[in-house]
């Protein structure tokens, strides 16, 4: 079948007129070294980005960014609550692989942090609320709010993101627990596995991999919202796994990180030694590449300037991570502006870099002391009006090719099913899909029954499932012909066949994987024999029995038992036979407490869940700026006549002190680090005011020894509550003589 591929220049001639000559940002890339065999390229750059955060790609392949201009436009993180974000489409009217131009689709956002092109239009998510709007001559119609509490209000930092489509058709996030996708028109949500902080992505078989701050890479061992179905179960040993122990980090230069004060954090050189602000891990699945470097993930480490490379090895119950070097990096550069916020497979096979440029990445409510004076010095504050697209190529790559889905019919698009590049795939399953190319529904039958590519088989499997169109017969037979990867998913899928009519084939089946005595396939069946095992108890737990004794310890598989048990869990608890093989083993263990839970209604906590509370450094910051800035400055440096400085204060490193004063109030004079402040006026405290809770107080005191002391402390409310009938002799204010007779942690 001949499909249609449409140089991107070319692509873009067509829907702007040609022109010759624009006006286009130079931008020097010798501060920049990249792996040997590659080169790196400058897609767009400022005026035409502000603070990118995330792309995504259309239909004809051209870019599409979220950018974040008010976030951490100075040290106090002014205009943060301002409308100034957008949602801009770059394009190249000139035709030489540089963006000249950017068109507006969407502004006057606040802090926009993610966006994706499914079912024809764009979902984005601006906090609170996730949206998806219909794209007709490149401008937004028929808006519809997804979810109303997608992201709470809070740091950005610790915000829902991603939107990642993976190839069971759901959408993920990091900082999450819910997933998402239209069926029909309708959107669903439903909970899943919480994953990782900024960045989510997926491999070829469908594992989903994130991270967070100081660990670089983590992931699942199995495939998505496989291990919750017993409500009363939480996976630990296979999801939300660490998949490296080495954090280490190698930035051509010292850079200014946060806690670079602490011992350790900094070699003798002042260049950082692990990870402290990882974020954005991508699964390089473009095929464009060397061999070696498919199912690569890679990571961007903005505090250090660099993206990290690191290499996956897969066991069938586990994924290993391993650095691909030692002592240097894939891409590292010596300019502190550089800061790699997000990774995106692209069309042609190329990895694309969205560069935040931007001084600050912090968030205001969580930088240290030693960060603001080091930011006296270096201005980095200052580096605002700046963002990059960058394209990382192979040199031996083939030429820049795209696909344009809009012009592809339903033959066309599964022939793409069977493309190297995983971008492609992807979005031919997803086009086959949303555009109900049902007429080839033969032609996807045999690709996923015949392909000799485990990938486009499993893809095809999913763009069945997607129609609607699958059988019990055909996963039968997927599961008796097909390798390991695509049986598993057939496995997976069978649950919803689950039923007395079929049950005899089901016997057959499972015997015969059973037989194959396949690691990987035990895991997804040891899930699915619990239902069956309501259906016909006699005829399944034999099997059932086989796949848990010789796998007792194997954790993985045990989750996968246990999951799978949901309304089981007595019988099997009852029954002599399978027991006494596993006693005082990690399987009955994790029953015990299964059953404990079932009968306490002790759920696990994504079902219970319901979104993401602003963690209380960001609420205490606000609070703070609100009560306490006035008189003790925004940098806690003190006002003269009015308060004290709170930076390094000995009052501010006794956190149960510190709740006296916030609580009961100071009256002066009073001393700080030596220095006697005759302060005329006394500090109110806070306890008559029935709107501030003893939760904002531990926010506020959170906030506080985190921003004006080199050891970030918390008091828990309990202790404060404790703290407010602990008042001064006068029942006013505290004086400092009797503040420091009193016996404080």
């Amino acid at each position: 079948m001949h499909i249609r591929l449409v140089p991107i220049s070319i692509l873009l001639c067509l829907f702007y007129s040609c022109q010759t000559s624009f006006e286009e940002t130079t931008v020097s890339l010798d501060p920049y070294t990249i792996e040997e065999g590659f080169e790196i390229q400058v897609l767009a750059a400022e005026p035409l980005l502000k603070a990118p955060v995330a792309i995504d790609f259309d239909a004809k392949g051209r870019v599409w960014v979220a950018q974040m201009p008010g976030y951490m436009n100075d040290i106090r993180g002014t205009g943060e609550e301002d409308p100034t974000g957008s949602i801009v489409i770059l394009e190249d009217l000139d035709m030489d692989g540089v963006a000249d131009h950017s068109k507006v689709f969407l502004d006057s956002l606040v802090m926009p942090r993610a966006l994706a092109h499914v079912y024809g239009g764009l979902l984005y998510a601006e906090p609170p609320n996730l949206w998806f709007v219909e794209i007709e001559d490149d401008k937004p119609v028929n808006k519809i709010l997804v979810d109303s509490i997608y992201a709470v209000e809070g740091n950005p930092e610790h915000q829902p993101n991603g939107l990642e489509m993976n190839i069971d058709n759901w959408i993920y996030n990091a900082k999450s627990n819910y997933r998402y996708r239209r069926v029909n028109g309708v959107w669903q949500k439903e909970p899943t596995t919480f994953r990782g902080q900024w960045g989510i992505t997926h491999d070829n078989f469908g594992r989903l991999y994130y991270n967070d701050n100081s660990r670089i890479l983590l992931g699942d061992y199995v495939l998505p919202n496989t291990l919750i179905e017993n409500k009363f179960f939480t996976p630990r040993a296979s999801v939300d796994k660490l998949l490296t122990n080495d954090q280490r980090v190698y930035p051509l230069h010292a850079t200014t990180v946060n806690r670079g004060y602490a011992k350790g954090v900094l070699d003798a050189d002042s260049i950082l030694v692990n990870a402290t602000a990882a974020c954005s891990p991508l699964v390089y699945r473009g095929g464009s590449f060397s061999t070696a470097y498919e199912e690569n993930v890679f990571v961007c480490l903005p505090e250090g300037n660099l993206v990290k490379r690191t290499l996956l090895t897969f066991t069938g119950d586990s994924t290993k991570a391993k650095q691909a070097w030692e002592g240097k990096e894939f891409l590292a550069s010596t300019d502190e502006g550089f800061r790699p916020v997000s990774l995106k497979n692209g069309p042609d096979g190329s990895m694309f870099i969205v560069d935040m440029h931007r001084g600050m990445i912090g968030h205001y409510a969580y930088l240290s002391p030693y960060l603001k004076e080091k930011t006296e010095i270096t201005r980095l504050d200052t580096l605002v009006n700046f963002g990059r697209v960058l394209k990382v190529k192979h040199i031996d790559g083939e030429a820049d090719f795209a696909p344009d889905f809009d012009a592809l019919n339903g033959a066309e698009l599964v022939s793409l099913l069977s493309n190297k590049n995983g971008w492609v795939r992807d979005r031919a399953q997803h086009y086959l899909i949303f555009k109900e190319y049902t007429e080839v529904i033969d032609d996807v039958k045999d690709l996923t029954l015949n392909s000799t590519n485990d990938w486009s088989q499993i893809q095809g499997l999913y763009v069945l499932e997607g129609w609607n169109a699958l059988t019990f017969d055909l996963l039968t037979d997927l599961m008796k012909k097909g390798k390991p990867n695509l049986a598993a998913h057939a496995l997976v899928l069978s649950k919803r066949f689950t039923s007395e009519e079929n049950k005899e084939k089901a016997f057959n089946v499972f015997n015969d994987i059973l037989d194959r005595n396949e690691l990987g396939l035990d895991v997804y069946l040891g899930n699915i024999l619990g239902g069956w095992m309501l259906i016909d108890e006699q005829k399944f737990t034999p099997l059932f029995g086989k796949v848990l004794i010789r796998n007792k310890k194997n954790s993985t598989v045990i989750e996968a038992v246990l999951s799978g048990l949901a309304g089981g869990e007595s019988r099997i608890a009852k029954n002599k036979i399978i027991m006494e093989s596993l006693m005082e083993s990690e399987f009955e263990d994790k029953l015990v407490r299964t059953i404990s839970n079932i009968k306490e209604d002790k759920l696990n906590t994504i079902f219970t869940r319901k979104s993401i509370n602003e963690d209380n450094r960001t609420s205490g910051a606000k609070m703070f700026y609100q009560i306490c800035a006035s008189c003790h400055g925004a940098n806690g440096e003190g006002i003269d006549g009015l308060a004290p400085p709170l930076k390094n204060s000995e009052h501010v490193n006794n956190t149960e002190r510190l709740g006296l004063i916030i609580l009961h109030g100071l009256e002066g004079p009073v001393h700080v680090n030596g220095v006697k402040y005759n302060i005329n006026l006394a500090m109110p405290g806070l306890i008559r005011n029935e709107s501030i809770s003893d939760k904002d107080i531990a926010d506020i005191i959170s906030y506080v020894t985190n921003a004006f002391s080199d050891e970030p402390k918390t008091l828990k409310r309990e202790r404060i509550n404790e703290l407010r009938s602990v008042k001064s002799s006068s029942g006013a204010e505290y004086n400092e003589e009797e503040l420091l007779s009193l016996k404080t942690n």
